[in-house]
């Protein structure tokens, strides 16, 4: 069994064809890189090194380049609408697109292109599944809501104490393969690696790390951050050794009723169903024998839902809402739905969360996204095309099971033929 991300479906394209696509675009990607530079997150300066020429390195498409002023919510002028009912006609022409294997899919996709005609289709869409690093837009929330509720009326205060928290790795990573990219400023220098026992960053590295990388790792620290946040308000953050002590000293019982005001409580106030979308436990096995949870699921109705909130800047407020879609864009590299060439010159905001499990089965070779009993694979995302000129703007949220495919060559195939069907619709092609 093993978790991650999303990408696209293999419908009509061969595997072969598809992950040669796949792999051609995989370029990195990063928080805006223009204007960010009082952020101080490492892998983004390093990125910027890139870009500018000092440093070695694969520069980035035209999408990937908005500056952070360019990266805002664009749905504050419709702040008061709630999801529209699904119209009957934009529904069946994404169903069409999901071909024979239609029952294995949930897709939602709002249109806004034009703000005086919005159109939302969705299939299945509510159908729960496992959302995998999707989740973790719903850690992200966590965090911002426990810094809201320390410090109300100072933003300012809230980037501080992003920026400058020194979060050390400790045992709540065990255990994580993913790898992040960690940059030596002195020595100019990006390296590679699984976080591991001792790696210091800030708490925006650290949440930078489990958005735009998907680790694990940082996922369990960020939310062990946020209950130390929970617990110690304008006190925060306590000393290394006072936070220890506070896990050792609290009762597993107490540990989950923090995590459950911490992360589910959140979700409620800011709008989102918990019955239809919850991020129920950390995402390490330390972090899950430490801090007891529960179970995890989404819709993709739900998951739309959410993302709406943050276009129309209800997530906690508009401050919020604006420094989450910022991390949604800094995601390190394109993969999977987002990797799709159609929209290389978009800005794409996004995230995906994986899961598959395989059994022996004669003439099958199981491989990565590519399960035969179970094989989910969950996208979401806000489109934006061009990036500059936003021609096209639509959102999306995609979960899928469809076995014996490689589920990231699909919603990446799939990525593009929702984008030609939004070009088609306004004539933007």
């Amino acid at each position: 069994m093993k978790a991650g991300h999303l990408i696209p479906l293999s419908l009509s394209l061969s595997l072969a064809l598809g992950l040669k696509l796949l792999l051609g675009s995989m370029t990195a990607m990063a928080y805006p890189l223009i204007g960010s530079e009082d952020r101080k997150i490492g892998r983004v300066e390093a990125a910027r090194l890139v870009q500018d020429g000092v440093v070695e390195g694969r520069e980035k498409v035209s999408g990937e380049l908005l500056s952070l002023d360019e990266v805002d919510l664009r749905l504050l002028d419709k702040r008061d609408m709630r999801l529209p009912a699904a119209d009957k006609d934009f529904t069946r022409e994404l169903r069409d697109l999901l071909g024979n294997e239609a029952d294995d899919y949930s897709l939602a996709v709002l249109d806004a292109t034009d703000l005086t005609a919005m159109r939302y289709g969705e299939h299945n869409g509510t159908v729960a599944r496992n959302p995998g690093s999707v989740g973790k837009i719903a850690v992200g929330l966590a965090l911002f809501q426990a810094l809201a509720d320390a410090y109300p009326e100072d933003s300012a205060k809230r980037m501080d104490v992003l920026r400058d928290t020194r979060v050390v790795a400790d045992e709540f990573i065990i255990s994580d393969s993913h790898t992040v990219r960690k940059w030596d400023a002195q020595k100019r220098k990006l390296t590679r690696a699984a976080l591991r026992l001792g790696d210091a960053g800030s708490l925006i590295e650290y949440l930078d790390w489990m958005l735009s990388a998907s680790s694990n790792a940082a996922a369990a620290m960020v939310m062990r951050e946020t209950l130390l946040l929970k617990q110690f308000a304008t006190q925060y953050p306590p000393t290394q050794e006072r936070g220890v002590a506070f896990f050792k000293e609290s009762s597993r019982g107490d540990l989950g009723k923090l995590l459950e005001v911490s992360l589910q409580e959140p979700m409620v106030r800011n709008g989102i169903d918990i019955s239809q979308f919850r991020q129920g436990s950390l995402f390490t096995r330390t972090g899950k024998q430490k801090v007891p949870g529960t179970n995890s699921y989404g819709t993709v109705r739900e998951m739309m839902n959410f993302l709406l909130r943050m276009e129309q800047g209800h997530l906690v407020d508009e401050w919020s809402s604006r420094e989450l879609k910022r991390m949604l864009y800094m995601t390190e590299r394109r993969i999977r739905y987002a990797s799709a060439s159609a929209l290389r010159d978009a800005a794409v905001y996004f995230k995906s969360g994986s899961w598959y499990q395989c059994v022996p089965e004669e003439g099958f070779k199981c491989g990565k996204y590519h399960g035969n009993k179970l094989n989910l694979m969950n996208s979401i995302a806000i489109v934006e095309a061009p990036a500059k000129e936003r021609k096209l703007y639509y959102l999306v949220t995609l979960t899928s099971n469809v076995l014996r495919k490689n589920s990231a060559v699909d919603h990446q195939t799939l990525a593009t033929r929702i984008h030609r069907l939004i070009e088609k619709a306004h004539n933007a092609r």
